[in-house]
This record gives C-alpha cells, structure tokens and sequence, in this order.
C-alpha cells in the first residue's frame, strides 16, 4: 500500500555529508510515520532515527544525535535524512520505513513498509 524509494547514498570522506531521500507513494496517508535504519554487513537492522507526520516529532538513536537530521516534505511525501560529520562507523546500507500504527519508533519490527535502501559509504 505504501511504496518508498531512497536515493542519495554514496561514497564521502570522514567528516563529510550527506543527504538521502526517501519519496513516499501510495496510501501515504496511512502512514503515522517514517523512519530511517541502517545495516551493516553481517550486522543486525538498527534504528537511525524516526518523524512522526501529525506533529512533526523526531527521534534519534544516540549513535547520531548532533550529526543526522530527519526532516519531511509534505507537499512531495518526501523524508529526508542529513548526515553530518560522517565517520566509518555509519558505513551501511540505509533503508527509509513506513509504519502504520503508534508506538516505538525504534522498534524495527514494528513498521510496514521498506525501501529497497542505498548505500552510505565513509572512507577514513
């Protein structure tokens, strides 16, 4: 019901940034709210940070709060994902979710929809 499709990763330096975005279609309008996640190779999913859509409330896992800002677009469904100072440790592959009901946001399991992710790479 719910598609998304990230874009934006890449290969940047440490210290650098980056910008992903992740356009929402579909029944957009069930989502409650959007998250980012990233998993390394050999690595379990982990929660990077979460918005909700009615008030706009953010969340961040504390690996990255200070250095990534989750914003959101309305007008173009679009959620996006600014990672400043980069280092090796944020290496992985980004995935933009989509869940329909309230609770944890950093709760992977609970949300509905993924995007196929795209991939951060920090070189030191």
């Amino acid at each position: 019901q719910v598609q998304l499709v990230e874009s934006g990763g890449g290969l940047v330096q440490a210290g650098g940034s980056l910008r992903l975005s992740c356009a929402a279609s579909g029944r957009t309008v069930s989502s409650y709210g959007m998250g980012w996640f990233r998993q390394a190779p050999g690595k379990e999913r982990e929660f990077v940070a979460a918005i909700n859509w009615s008030v706009a409330s953010t969340y961040y896992a504390d690996s990255v709060k200070g250095r990534f800002t989750i914003s959101r677009d309305n007008a173009k469904n679009t959620v996006y994902l600014q990672m400043n100072s980069l280092n090796p440790e944020d290496t992985a592959v980004y995935y933009c979710a989509a869940r329909l009901k309230a609770g944890s946001s950093t709760n992977v399991a609970l949300y509905d929809y993924w995007g196929q992710g795209t991939h951060v790479t920090v070189s030191s």
